[in-house]
């Protein structure tokens, strides 16, 4: 039997490193590619701006403008001369009141212009657009 001899066979193996390296870049490139959103009264999209810092805001007044051009203060429609008396009732609480302006990415410039020219009249000079 010395020219016969058995040979074992190998053992089958599988290699679980690289399903392992597979699943890890799978989730990974989940987790980047999510999106969380944030429950918001109105349908804002905000636009994009590159060169924005941390968009964190500190204050107690948000002003809402939607697609279509209706004005929200701090979540409550509001008419454009509405806006402005609130905008002095505010002014006359405290002139340091920092004011969120958070318009649509499609929002009419006039419109736009028209808040910040508001907050500038009442004496809020601290404002400050919101992006994504």
């Amino acid at each position: 039997m010395s020219t016969l001899q058995r040979r074992r066979r190998k053992r089958p193996e599988l290699n679980l490193v690289p399903l392992i390296d597979v699943l890890v870049i799978l989730v990974f490139f989940s987790f980047v590619t999510m999106q969380f959103r944030s429950a918001a009264t109105l349908n804002i999209t905000l636009p994009k701006v590159e060169t924005a810092g941390q968009n964190e805001f500190k204050g107690s007044v948000t002003i809402g403008i939607a697609a279509d051009g209706i004005l929200s203060f701090n979540g409550k429609a509001a008419t454009e001369a509405q806006l402005v008396e609130l905008l002095r009732q505010v002014r006359d609480l405290d002139k340091e009141t920092a004011v969120l302006i958070r318009a649509d990415e499609t929002t009419p410039l006039k419109t736009l212009t028209f808040v910040m020219d508001a907050c500038r009249k009442s004496g809020l000079n601290r404002f400050s657009l919101q992006s994504r």
